[in-house]
């Protein structure tokens, strides 16, 4: 999977597509084939009655193909945290350990369902409490301080994952604590969430040129990369270049930073998360809606691919940070916001199928026509909020979440055993059977229902 795919794992992408079951959609793939055409969609109007009707069924997807496949099996009550590894009928796999990334995520989703959904609350409330049992007793090092990277099944130091610390894992165990906060107000979460903030403020942050240094030694030391290698440095598991500075980081410091500052009105803080605004949209975004993907640290681009998974979803977290920040929305973050999805569309859609494609060029045709869950998911947030937004001045957003709802659906969901497949082909084969892996958590698919069900609810409601 590629976040771009979270980050960008091309190696393990080639991998995970390495499936005897999924030969034909591989073939078409490979080919160019024309995949058969699915029966035009007959879009309806954005009225009460349609709002409640989707609201209704994300709502139902939320609860089969989310919650009720990944809790409680993936609860670790031996070892403390969560598996991440699991076949498609919802058998353990092969373990990966205990990934900081997936850890702070399973935390995060439990928590916010136990606030959001009250009805569900005594269920998931014990499952928060579980998450950040293991973030504040396992995860973060009592020794240096900060979130491991990684570690063994056993909650010991891996060679899996080195002893090193990552800006993009820190965050989501940053950010998964805060939502505990909010959900247990349990002090030892916000406690744990504040001291991850000041680590890397301590440790990471660039006084001189903004924004933070990524791969750190287990002492909070920066690792500078090699300015003279022609070939990449990478961060284990994931292809982060070391010495330099990404974009995924950057965006997922911003999320993490947002749900902090929900709680936590810290003017230092505050300081941070709007510098985090500023350079996710006036440096990491450009015109015409694209984003640059990696940095030498005084923010000069390197060239490489659009994704436009990351650009859709980047439109919400930038609206979510201004609300969040309370001073109104900036004309910039909005039309930035919009230039992203508006891109997104134009370049990187597939107006049959529905869905957006995997990346691109700025100015050029898809080159990846695979679609990932966690784009698809992100997508319909995203375009369920333009449509909030800009629906009186055009239906384009609201015709595109009504295709993309049909993909993840008819496609991207498991009618047999439930949950997201996490790569479809150009036709909607999936290409991987494989429902979890420490990349692919109940984050991206739960966080996008939850909202889009929410979201019409609010449209539902504005519409009498």
């Amino acid at each position: 999977m590629v976040h771009k795919a979270e980050p960008l794992m091309r190696m393990m992408v080639v991998t995970a597509l390495v499936c005897t079951t999924c030969a034909r959609g591989a073939a078409q793939a490979a080919s160019g084939t024309p995949p058969p055409k699915p029966k035009p969609i007959t879009y309806v109007a954005p009225t009460k009655d349609n709002y409640l009707k989707s609201a209704g069924e994300t709502e139902t997807m939320l609860q089969r193909d989310v919650l009720d496949v990944w809790f409680p099996r993936t609860v670790d009550n031996q070892n403390g945290g969560f598996y991440a590894s699991f076949t498609r009928d919802w058998q353990p796999g092969k373990s990966e350990g205990k990934f900081s990334v997936f850890q702070g995520r399973m935390t995060w989703i439990s928590s916010q369902v136990a606030m959001r959904r009250p009805e569900l609350k005594d269920r998931f409330l014990p499952i928060a409490e579980h998450g950040i049992d293991y973030l504040s007793n396992v995860l973060w090092d009592k020794q240096y301080g900060g979130f491991y990277w990684g570690l063994d099944d056993k909650g010991q130091i891996s060679p899996h994952y080195t002893d090193g610390k990552h800006l993009y894992g820190i965050s989501f165990g940053l950010y998964g604590a805060a939502s505990a906060y909010q959900a247990t107000h349990d002090p030892r979460a916000l406690k744990l969430a504040q001291d991850a903030f000041h680590w890397i403020d301590d440790h990471a942050h660039d006084a001189k040129n903004g924004g933070y240094f990524e791969w750190l030694t287990r002492e909070g030391k920066v690792v500078p990369g090699d300015p003279d290698s022609v070939t990449l440095q990478g961060v284990p598991l994931a292809e982060f270049p070391i010495g330099y500075k990404s974009m995924n980081t950057h965006i997922h410091l911003l999320e993490a930073f947002t749900q902090l500052y929900e709680v936590w009105k810290d003017d230092t803080l505050r300081q941070r998360l709007e510098e985090l605004l500023a350079i996710n949209r006036d440096k990491i975004c450009m015109q015409p809606g694209v984003m640059n993907l990696y940095f030498t640290n005084d923010w000069r681009a390197i060239p490489d691919h659009d994704s436009y998974g990351h650009d859709v979803e980047t439109a919400f977290l930038m609206v979510e940070a201004e609300e969040v920040l309370g001073r109104g929305h900036d004309p910039r973050t909005e039309h930035m916001a919009k230039l992203l999805v508006d891109h997104a569309l134009a370049n990187g859609w597939d107006d049959v199928y529905g869905g957006f494609y995997r990346e691109g060029t700025t100015f050029g045709k898809p080159e990846s026509l695979l679609k990932e869950w966690w784009v698809q998911m992100e997508g319909l947030n995203s375009l369920l909020l333009m449509h909030e937004k800009y629906g009186r001045q055009t239906d384009v957003y609201f015709k595109a979440f009504q295709l993309q709802w049909r993909l993840i659906r008819d496609y991207q969901t498991d009618s047999e055993y439930h949950g997201v497949y996490e790569m479809l082909g150009p036709d909607g084969t999936p290409l991987n059977p494989n429902k979890g892996r420490i990349w692919k958590a109940a984050y991206h698919d739960g966080r996008a229902l939850l909202n889009v069900s929410e979201r019409l609810r609010k449209l539902a409601a504005a519409s009498n």
